[in-house]
């Protein structure tokens, strides 16, 4: 019943997000077409919810699958700091004013995925040498990279000129509006990119949950499987970053509330964490464009909060275990 009525309200809730914002929307204008209605809602308001929507995707399918891989329930890309470098590597592009295109995308995703992706192969390589420290060395190693990254942003902030400045500011404060269709259907690729790999391998990482050495007695070349699921995941975090900003903590909660409310093996909660993560943060998108304030809140703090207690809550249940 409790499942049921969830997924309801978040269903509902991203049925009317288009309807909701600063500007009160007539569906017969809208219906009628070239009126301002009409452009509000195909250009703005509907192109940011499918948005928010494959993003959201995006963040709670990859925070399942590094929570498998690593079985670690704290793990995420934001956690690990991959969503930091994923920043770092955006800010580095504003600091040098590159916004050319290479192959049709932009310098400032290009930054983005190598970032995320050289902070990847970065935890790769230095687990090798805490093998016999646990997960939890790896989830402290990716705390501190997160802080260094966090300096050096920091200083290409103080060395960046007044409107560099205006634009990390507001880039790592996460925001998810967007003009137009380009970065909607980008997100989009991104998220179905990753769900089809997750889908290929998800026998594999079923058998990865229980350990690494029940996988290879099944024939599972577990480091093929991780490197690649990884470097997937990497490169549609890493683009979404780049266009978003950081968005934490979806990867965090949504995997846990999924298993919550459906106690089943990892194959059968891909779809239902990828949809749930999607409809969550439109609701959370929602909510930050319809608090009382004198300009929009970003999303990243709206789910900052959500999320900071539970990240707490978390913690102590698992020292209790």
């Amino acid at each position: 019943m409790i499942r049921n009525l969830l997924w309801l309200t978040l269903i509902v809730l991203f049925f009317i997000a288009p309807f909701v914002g600063a500007v009160d929307l007539s569906l017969r204008e809208i219906l009628q077409g070239n009126t301002l209605n009409a452009t509000i809602f195909y250009d703005l308001r509907l192109p940011r919810v499918l948005f928010a929507f494959f993003a959201g995707g995006i963040l709670a399918l990859s925070g399942l699958l590094f929570q498998t891989l690593f079985r670690n329930a704290l793990m995420t890309p934001y956690t690990l700091g991959i969503s930091s470098g994923a920043v770092l590597g955006a800010g580095i592009a504003i600091k040098l004013g590159l916004a050319t295109l290479i192959f049709g995308i932009g310098a400032v995703s290009l930054f983005g995925f190598a970032g995320a992706l050289l902070t990847v192969f970065l935890l790769i390589y230095l687990s090798q040498f805490l093998r016999a420290s646990g997960q939890e060395a790896l989830l402290l190693l990716g705390i501190a990279l997160s802080l260094f990254y966090t300096s050096v942003l920091m200083v290409i902030f103080y060395l960046g000129s007044a409107i560099q400045n205006d634009m990390l500011i507001r880039f790592t404060m996460g925001s998810l509006s967007v003009i137009g269709w380009k970065y909607p259907i980008l997100i989009a690729v991104a998220a179905l990119l990753l769900l089809l790999f997750v889908y290929r391998y998800k026998f594999e990482l079923q058998l990865m949950s229980v350990s690494d050495e029940q996988a290879k007695l099944k024939g599972v070349n577990t480091k093929r499987v991780t490197l690649l699921l990884l470097a997937v995941s990497s490169l549609a975090i890493g683009v979404l970053v780049s266009i978003s900003g950081p968005i934490g903590f979806i990867g965090l909660i949504i995997p846990h509330i999924i298993q919550k409310l459906y106690p089943v093996n990892i194959t059968q909660r891909i779809l239902k964490t990828t949809l749930f993560g999607g409809l969550f943060l439109v609701a959370c998108d929602m909510l930050s464009r319809t608090l009382q304030t004198q300009s929009e809140l970003p999303i990243g703090i709206i789910t900052a909060i959500i999320g900071g207690p539970f990240f707490i809550y978390l913690i102590i249940a698992n020292a209790k275990k």
